[in-house]
């Protein structure tokens, strides 16, 4: 396995830290050259002096269609194409539907769905160019299948990119490209340090998971390159729960983390 990537070339979005990072690493391990975007320069800086020529770091705002153009452009020109590419970026910001404010919503909705939109559109158009096919991965959420208090515009980001997935395994199959997402739960990264933080959130979350433990990173991205490699040439428009069990449990009660409806009528 430590050859599935030779020789090819993989872009992914949001690779600076968490699942993203980790499927970087991966990928350059099984032989791939790897761009990775992503709006924390200095993280990327870091990893390129661990992985060496065969990584390029770049500064983008998946939120930014010239941004995310110019990645794929950069991977382009720089390593000759694209062969693989991940759409990782995405984070939250929790409140209960009467209370969200329209710039939060704004703001989950844009990088955890927008962005994957403007991801497959740029890689796809790419892989359509060269002519030989290519493989693209959202990462989408448990969440895309089990609402959670205070979560709506997360869940409704990440339930789109599920969806968004299907059809772009519909509308590219004809180029000789696979679309297929990974649903992880709840996994151990930056992102959710203030679960990790918590030690009653923690449990709560813990006593859902019949695994009885989070993820870490690198078991996300397993099943991420395993979608992305000819083992599944077969595969495509999937949704792959990596959560432990999870989905078959539901989630926990998030109000005592949350904190009581602001909105009072």
């Amino acid at each position: 396995m430590e050859h599935r990537f030779r020789g090819k070339v993989a872009v992914v979005m949001g690779g600076a830290s968490g699942i993203g990072l980790a499927i970087v690493r991966r990928l350059h391990q099984e032989g791939a050259t790897v761009l990775a975007a992503d709006v924390n320069l200095d993280a990327l800086k870091d990893v390129e002096t661990e992985l060496g020529a065969r990584f390029l770091g770049m500064m983008a705002d998946v939120t930014h269609e010239a941004h995310v153009e110019a990645a794929v452009a950069a991977a382009t020109d720089r390593f000759g194409s694209v062969d693989t590419a991940f759409n990782v970026a995405g984070a939250s910001r929790p409140g209960y539907i009467v209370d969200l404010a329209e710039a939060e919503w704004d703001f989950t909705v844009d990088l955890c769905l927008k962005g994957v939109f403007l991801g497959m559109k740029h890689q796809a158009r790419q892989m359509m160019r060269q002519k030989t096919g290519g493989t693209i991965v959202n990462i989408a959420s448990l969440n895309a299948h089990v609402p959670m208090h205070g979560g709506s515009a997360y869940v409704s980001a990440k339930a789109g990119v599920e969806a968004l997935t299907k059809n772009g395994a519909l509308e590219f199959a004809e180029h000789g490209i696979r679309v297929n997402a990974v649903l992880p739960g709840l996994v151990q990264t930056p992102l959710t340090r203030r679960h990790f933080d918590n030690p009653d959130a923690l449990a709560a979350f813990v006593e859902r998971i019949p695994m009885g433990r989070p993820a870490q990173p690198e078991e996300i991205a397993a099943p991420a390159l395993f979608l992305a490699s000819a083992d599944a040439s077969y595969v495509s428009g999937a949704s792959l729960l990596v959560d432990g069990a999870w989905a078959v449990s539901g989630y926990p009660d998030m109000r005592p983390f949350r904190g009581p409806v602001r909105w009072n009528g």
